[in-house]
Parts: C-alpha cells; structure tokens; sequence
C-alpha cells in the first residue's frame, strides 16, 4: 500500500505527468486524499500565450484550459494515489460532461481547482471539478480520464 503525499509541488507534479510549459496549466495541488480528492492551485498571470490571442485588450482565460487544469489536478491525484510517479504512464481525456462556466478567470486570479472521484480504481475514472475565484465559482464539470501505465507506447 503507498503512502499519498498530502500536496505536491511543481516538480512533483512534473514526476506525475507529462506536461510542460505553455500547457502546465497547475502550479500546486494540496488537500490531496489517496484516490478521492485534490485541490489544484493556478496561479493566472499574463504572460500566458492563450492571452495573446484570447482576447487582445480583454484577457480571459479560456473555459477549455480551465477544464484541463482541473484534469491534471486528477492526473496528479491518480498518479500518486496509484504509484504511478516515474512510470511514463499517462491520464487521457475521455469525456467532459456538465460544464458550466459561471464567472471570467482573468491575469492575476488565483484559481482553485477542486476534483473529487465520483468513480476510479481501475483504467477509467469519473471526477467532478469546481474552479473557483476566492468564494465564487467560475467552471463546474464533470468529465472522464482513462489510465495508460504503458505511457502511450502500447
């Protein structure tokens, strides 16, 4: 049985999954509970490309990179819960359902992205996800990840 680290720092992330900059979308991931919860932390600043283009002279942080950093909160959670840290395995996008986007998540938020397991322990796993701005919601889904322990490779 492994023990879960109750948060993860950049570079643990970085052991936990693949990606990397422009599209590591979470800086921190705390309150992290074996297989069943994370909070992700994102700090927004405005050197991110997506503000270049999204929009010019009014930045916004896409709904879709919300969404993501929420699941490579999961990610991060799954690959410890599962001692999967160091293995290549990698969490892929299955499905998003349910997303509601409710406030603008612009430079200078600090976004909390709450991932609670609605169903996981084997190949594919159901979360639901919050992203919140201090007390106000700003995105809430539902989505779906599958586990790949071969790292793409097979």
């Amino acid at each position: 049985m492994v023990d879960v680290p109750s948060t993860a720092d950049i570079q643990l992330i970085q052991e936990c999954i693949p990606h990397r900059y422009p599209f590591l979308l979470v800086d921190r991931v705390e309150d992290i509970r074996k297989g069943e919860f994370a909070r992700g932390i994102k700090m927004v600043t405005m050197n991110e490309p997506h503000f270049q283009g999204h929009f010019p002279g009014l930045p916004i942080m896409p709904g879709v990179t919300i969404i993501e950093a929420m699941a490579q909160t999961s990610a991060v959670m799954v690959s410890l819960s599962l001692d999967l840290v160091g293995t290549g395995a990698v969490v892929y996008f299955m499905g998003i359902d349910s997303a509601k986007f409710r406030r603008k998540v612009v430079p200078g938020d600090v976004l909390t992205l709450d991932v609670t397991t609605v169903r996981g322990g084997a190949k594919v796993w159901k979360f639901d996800g919050v992203a919140k701005v201090g007390d106000e919601v700003a995105c809430q889904a539902t989505f779906m990840a599958m586990i790949d322990v071969t790292g793409g490779k097979g």
